[in-house]
């Protein structure tokens, strides 16, 4: 019989329990942070926010984090929050001066949640609050209040200093902060908040230039025009094109980065396109307006609605209470600022429609192809099994969707290995017959007259750009041999040729397999490096087994479900560091020149083989 439906089935949690119960809802995801938008990195913006806040109303001009092992701290030299209040702000639910729209006007947390989030989510909290010569100090443990000190004075200047560490219970015992990624969040608060310096571990964040720095930061190629760098009150634009595919844009709202664009890009990139065609009196098609063009875009409104608590796409339709659509105010912005400056610099003006007509002719030229590659396609998808894929995908109604994945192996070795073990849920896979093709030099059309790359970017779904991509991740699962490395090499430069977009969007990783396994009749531990493989060694003794995985054929499907489950480790890939991909493809996959010979003999290492060892 099933068990009863009554009064004793309906619980109320503390916000505490439900923060920690339901985490998604507030943070968006957990990750163990080898994700830009990772869970812990939301804790750490959300802290940081409260003090660019205090900044953008008038009320101090640096904020220091420092940021030791998995230990934050978040200095602030703000107004310092209320003592007697500093408990309920940091632990109380919906408490907070931010619905006080007055007083925190265009802020970015308007909701009270976030700083109670971190709190709730942490395994130490600890908040300081410094007014006028007074100081007092709160203590938690997983939301749970430790210490309640009493107010005492102190020579320390106003502000709030936070500190907390991730709680690994949620976050998982691998979880760490990468620099990498702190650095991106800190340089898109300085490009937004011109006068604020931010640091992080010593390490100075400053901008003069705003939007402009960021873009010129961002690019990874020479532009065709001088950025195009349009300011008004509330809102900034930055704009420029390059030689590459796709398209690039950095989008905010009162500082907050939306990741996910929301209605204030789109209304920028529609903007665009219907200024240009007004510009040169012709009916230009917007993809090609928009082919290679790298932009940033920043509005500032009353109570901005947004799809999730995470802020990682606008939805408000109205900036702020009675005010104009956001269609219409970046619309009429861009129609105003960005005609005046064309009509004023007509070298950019020029340069703009000749790469806008570039586009059109290999637009054009592409046409044919595209359907002799769909009409062979279909032919090929009737019996192809490349494609393993998987039920949920990006953009569907599940909370799981966000998890999708496409392993690309190679060999139909590792795909069966990865298939029979896999999610079927959220892991699809795809074999590659071999090694790709080297595309460096050559033109879009290669993808339609290559039958895998087709096939590969007719699974992903990326042929009009990120908006239908039906993978949260895409995954390089190759051997750790020379020829894996290759073949990774190889379909790195693919994106990187064609799709940076899909780089930039955070969606390519490699997937680390162990390369040792170590073990004895009680104990199994899998080892990613060496020195893992000693530590093993040291703990389960020298008599135990050890073996070295040449590839991922080998490993059987019982193992490797361990290895792309909870505990799957990831390495993200990133344009963070890479200021000219069209150099660095020319050096590492063009022409075999003796620079590149020269540098392969200065940087040879070669390392014994371990096996047995």
């Amino acid at each position: 019989m099933a068990s009863g439906y009554t009064e004793a089935s309906i619980k109320t949690l503390s916000s505490t329990e439900h923060i920690r119960l339901r985490p998604g809802m507030y943070i968006g995801r957990l990750g163990n942070g080898s994700h830009a938008e990772d869970g812990i990195y939301v804790l750490l913006k959300e802290t940081i926010d409260n003090s660019v806040d205090e900044f953008t109303m008038g009320q101090g001009r640096k904020i220091e984090i420092e940021v030791e092992e998995r230990r934050v701290r978040v200095r602030d030299y703000g107004r310092g929050i209320p003592l007697g209040k500093l408990l309920e702000c940091v632990s109380v639910i919906n408490t907070g001066a931010k619905y006080d729209s007055e007083a925190f006007k265009k802020a970015v947390g308007l909701n009270g949640v976030g700083q109670k989030a971190v709190n709730a989510l942490s395994l130490e909290y600890r908040a300081e609050a410094v007014r006028e010569g007074e100081s007092k100090v709160v203590e938690f443990a997983r939301g749970k209040l430790r210490k309640d000190n009493r107010v005492r004075k102190t020579t320390e200047r106003n502000g709030t200093i936070i500190e907390f560490v991730p709680d690994e219970q949620l976050f998982g015992a691998n979880f760490r902060f990468r620099t990498e990624f702190i650095e991106d969040m800190l340089w898109n608060y300085a490009f937004l908040n011109r006068g604020l310096t931010l640091t992080l571990n010593g390490k100075p964040f400053r901008s003069e230039n705003g939007l402009k720095d960021l873009l010129q930061k961002n690019l990874t190629g020479e532009p065709l025009y001088p950025v195009i760098h349009l300011e008004g009150d509330d809102i900034e634009i930055a704009m420029t094109h390059g030689s590459h595919y796709g398209e690039e844009y950095f989008s905010f709202v009162n500082g907050q980065h939306t990741t996910m664009g929301g209605a204030h890009l789109q209304a920028f990139r529609e903007a665009v396109v219907d200024t240009l065609r007004n510009f040169y009196k012709r009916d230009l098609d917007g993809a090609d307006v928009r082919q290679s063009i790298v932009a940033a875009v920043s509005i500032r409104m009353i109570e901005p609605v947004f799809e999730s608590q995470t802020k990682t796409k606008l939805g408000s339709a109205a900036v702020g209470p009675g005010g104009p659509s956001v269609k219409e105010f970046v619309g009429k912005f861009v129609q105003q600022t960005l005609d005046v400056y064309l009509h004023k610099n007509p070298e950019t003006a020029d340069a703009l429609i000749r790469r806008i007509q570039e586009s059109e002719h290999e637009r054009k030229e592409l046409a044919g192809i595209r359907g002799l590659a769909r009409e062979r396609a279909k032919k090929a998808s009737l019996h192809n099994r490349k494609l393993r894929d998987c039920r949920l995908h990006l953009g569907d109604k599940d909370e799981r969707a966000e998890e999708s994945a496409i392993f690309v192996v190679e060999g139909d070795s590792a795909a069966g290995s990865l298939t029979a073990c896999r999610d079927v849920q959220t892991q699809a896979v795809f074999a590659l017959k071999g090694k790709p093709l080297n595309t460096y030099g050559l033109s879009k059309k290669v993808i339609y007259e290559n039958e895998e790359f087709h096939l590969l970017q007719s699974a992903l779904n990326i042929e009009e750009g990120l908006d239908g991509l039906r993978y949260a991740k895409i995954v390089i699962a190759t051997d750790a041999d020379v020829d894996g490395m290759h073949i990774r090499l190889l379909l790195i430069s693919f994106f990187l040729q064609y799709f940076p977009e899909v780089i930039a969007g955070g969606h390519l990783y490699i997937l680390e397999t162990p390369l040792f396994r170590v073990r004895n009749k009680k104990e199994t531990h899998y080892c990613y490096s060496e020195a893992e493989k000693q530590a093993a060694v040291a703990k389960l003794g020298a008599a135990a087994e050890i073996t070295r995985f040449k590839g991922l054929g080998e490993i059987s499907a019982g193992e490797f479900k361990g290895f792309i489950g909870d505990d799957i480790r990831l390495e993200p890939l990133s344009l963070n560091h890479v200021r000219d991909t069209g150099r660095l493809l020319e050096f590492y996959m063009g022409k075999n020149t003796p620079d590149r010979q020269d540098f392969i003999i200065e940087n040879l290492r070669v390392e014994k083989d371990v096996v047995g060892a």
